[in-house]
């Protein structure tokens, strides 16, 4: 249906009673419409945002998609869109859940980028930096409430006619992906292909750390003016984001300082672990970057794709390996070029207006479910590091064969020194043996990684644990994860909590360091059925 039919067919409608009288309609994409709407009783223009038919039919999904509001109504920010009301109504005979939030005069982010390209190439690295920190600076508050956005990328970032950063969709994926509509059965994975971090594109449970590899890909895609990975089917997306190593930015944009490499380079890590830790963290790492080098023109390599790439839009799919998961402008305003020389031809503003602004930069329609292609491989888990390829020089194939079998000899020379080491170890256990030294000896063959005692969580977070949101009969679950056992253990000692310990072969945090929880953090549990809580704990020893 065109845009125009869509003003047409809702013109005169309201939702809540007749408070918010819907006008233009402002976007569609694959989950929602948002159309202008005025405000009766605080005389006021807000952005409504209804969800399509298919996604109300359930009233589990109402409901969860309604505590979902209510946790984003809680964000409050600069850089966030304000959410000020939810509710469902009535419109064409079906149920349809709706948000009402803020009404942003402005572009998206992928709009900006697409007068960028054409006026330099890129976007000016400074630029995109700054940008990229504000983002970081909403994602920093929504993590803080343990609100994972799940679909960072460029259509859900608005920018004001002032230049202010907003970022907008917080809860909605979550809602998505609770898995109590048919929409989305278990194991199902919603999202954008091309910002999906890689345990999303698996199916796996996602943190904080997941919006920073979409974070990633998109300062990839502002320094480039092209998506590090992209191709014709979400599935073959997914797939590259878990198997493929990005470029380096400054492979496509010579004027990129290594520190801007460097930068992508750990936000795209595959390990969630090796990445930055924190959304402040990484924001930090922004801002020292973007001052410290002197701003340049974009530099494009010649025959380097540098369209936006809006790509496929948020989709519905299986996960790549089908395992269960596991425990929008008024007014155009160009840049100022400053240091970046003459500007080319500046395209034509966008047709359409306000929030959130689609011109330039539509969202497509909602990609059909899909399922794996025949033979595709499980990808290896995250311990395990990508093998890298060695291209063949010269006009011909050059035989790997002896590669092959330096391999081999390699493993064969590796897994002889740990029985070695282990039958040492052994050794040094047994009554008359030979002590410390082999203990130790067998401890750095297999890369174990001591305990650190200075990640800890106090006492009272369990004995007096926050209130639940949405029911202040019940408390909310703490953050175990990443914090010393023996002080996890004082904390649900201290509130008589039960627990189960499971190890986890893991070196990057160490021995003894709580790599994940269930419950997860900040469930919301009855303390009178307070369930045993799983811990799954660091070995300190690689897989």
């Amino acid at each position: 249906m065109s845009q125009d039919g869509a003003q047409g067919r809702y013109a005169g409608r309201s939702v809540a009673g007749g408070r918010y009288q819907l006008r233009d309609l402002l976007g569609e994409g694959g989950m929602a419409s948002v159309h202008l709407a005025y405000d009766s009783v605080l005389d006021r223009q807000v952005a409504i945002k209804t969800l399509h038919t298919e996604l109300g039919r359930e009233q589990a999904f109402r409901e969860r998609f309604r505590r979902e509001a209510q946790a984003v109504a809680k964000l409050t920010h600069t850089n966030i869109v304000s959410v000020f009301d939810t509710g469902e109504d009535d419109l064409e005979g079906q149920t349809t859940p709706y948000i009402v939030m803020e009404y942003v005069e402005g572009r998206p982010l992928g709009s900006v980028l697409d007068q960028d390209v054409a006026q330099y190439g890129a976007m000016p690295a400074d630029k995109a930096l700054k940008i990229t920190a504000d983002v970081l600076a909403a994602l920093e508050i929504s993590h803080e409430m343990g609100l994972v956005h799940r679909d960072i990328k460029p259509g859900n970032v608005m920018m004001t006619k002032r230049n202010v950063v907003k970022v907008m969709d917080f809860g909605i994926a979550r809602a998505m992906q609770s898995g109590v509509t048919s929409m989305t059965q278990t194991g199902m994975v919603v999202g954008t292909p091309q910002y999906l971090s890689p345990e999303q594109a698996l199916g796996r449970g996602v943190d904080a750390r997941s919006d920073l590899y979409s974070v990633g890909i998109m300062l990839f895609q502002l320094v480039t003016g092209r998506l590090p990975f992209d191709a014709d089917s979400p599935l073959a997306i997914a797939y590259a984001h878990v198997q493929e190593e990005p470029v380096a930015p400054s492979s496509v944009n010579r004027s990129l300082p290594p520190a801007v490499d460097a930068l992508v380079a750990r936000a795209l890590k595959k390990n969630p672990n090796e990445r930055f830790p924190s959304a402040e963290s990484m924001r930090d790492e922004c801002l020292r970057v973007a001052q410290s080098f002197q701003a340049a023109a974009p530099s494009i390599v010649p025959g380097a794709q540098t369209s936006s790439g809006a790509g496929v839009g948020s989709a519905v799919f299986p996960p790549i390996d089908q395992t269960p998961p596991g425990p929008s402008g008024n007014v155009q305003t160009p840049y100022t070029p400053g240091p970046y020389g003459p500007p080319a031809s500046t395209p034509p503003p966008s047709p359409s207006y306000g929030y959130p602004q689609q011109g330039g930069y539509q969202t497509p329609p909602q990609t059909a479910a899909y399922s794996p292609q025949q033979g595709l491989s499980t990808p290896p888990p995250y311990t395990i590091s990508p093998q890298p390829t060695t291209p063949a020089s010269g006009g011909g194939r050059k035989s790997n064969t002896p590669v092959i079998i330096g391999s081999i000899v390699v493993a064969l020379a590796a897994i002889g020194g740990l029985i070695a080491a282990l039958t040492l170890n052994n050794d040094s256990n047994t009554e008359g043996g030979g002590g410390g030294d082999a203990t130790a000896s067998a401890s750095e063959v297999a890369g174990h990684r001591g305990p650190d005692t200075t990640k800890t969580i106090e006492a009272e977070e369990c004995s007096e644990p926050e209130e639940s949101y949405n029911d202040p009969e019940k408390v909310k679950i703490p953050d175990f994860t990443y914090k010393n056992l023996d002080s996890v253990k004082k904390c649900l000692q201290a509130a008589g909590w039960e627990y189960e310990k499971k190890e986890v072969n893991e070196n990057t945090y160490g021995e003894d360091t709580v790599m994940q929880q269930i419950p997860a953090a900040d469930t919301d549990v009855d303390p009178k059925e307070m369930p045993k809580i799983q811990l799954y704990v660091s070995t300190g020893d690689p897989a």
